[in-house]
């Protein structure tokens, strides 16, 4: 039985931009653009009607931010699902983002792989930034004590990779990402990883 594609819109004031990431999506079996917007208002407009599983938002459009529209979006219905996709990486641009509600967090020049790899965790409910991002979030954030190894752990814990997935990408055990993880929460006075992550952003 086929598997029913993931349905998305696309909000992108750059009429080329939008067909570009258009045809991206389309040469996929497994994903689909039901909707566009030109602009934040018509972003929370197409959502009302299409109700999609992934929102493509652009960070900068007219009338209405990106970041208002997802706030927008979000407000109504929680459970939305958002990807920004800009051309600005700044780590306010990046925590604004993220503070919305947004779950994945691309620049503009990113790889269609990985384009699709973040549309595809979005929609399993994960949340997807790719190592330049997360890096820039890490590098602004106060670090109290935390060793090398703890901060690129944390970096990973920001990305929403789970243990087993930390200690494949660092190749220590998992036993020892545990300790790492522990040792984290105990030195930014946070009682799990999602704190770590909220705290790192």
């Amino acid at each position: 039985m086929p598997h029913t594609p993931i349905r998305i819109l696309v909000a992108e004031d750059h009429m080329v931009a939008r067909a570009g990431v258009g045809a991206i999506v389309n040469m996929q079996t497994d994903m689909k653009i039901v909707a566009e917007a030109a602009n934040g208002q018509q972003a929370v407009e197409m959502y009302r009607k299409h109700r999609p599983d992934v929102v493509l938002l652009d960070m900068r459009m007219p009338i209405m931010s990106g970041v208002d529209a997802a706030k927008a979006i979000r407000a109504e219905f929680p459970d939305a699902r958002m990807v920004a996709l800009t051309t600005y990486g700044g780590d306010e641009d990046i925590r604004r983002a993220l503070a919305a509600g947004i779950q994945a967090y691309l620049t503009k020049d990113v790889l269609h792989d990985e384009l699709l790899k973040a549309i595809r965790a979005v929609h399993n409910g994960q949340k997807y930034l790719p190592a330049s991002v997360s890096a820039i979030l890490t590098a602004q954030m106060p670090r109290p004590d935390l060793s090398a190894r703890e901060v690129q752990v944390l970096e990973l814990i920001v990305r929403g990779l789970a243990n087993k997935q930390i200690a494949y990408s660092l190749n220590i055990a998992e036993h020892t990402v545990k300790n790492h993880v522990k040792n984290i929460l105990s030195k930014l006075g946070v009682q799990d990883r999602t704190q770590a992550a909220t705290a790192a952003i």
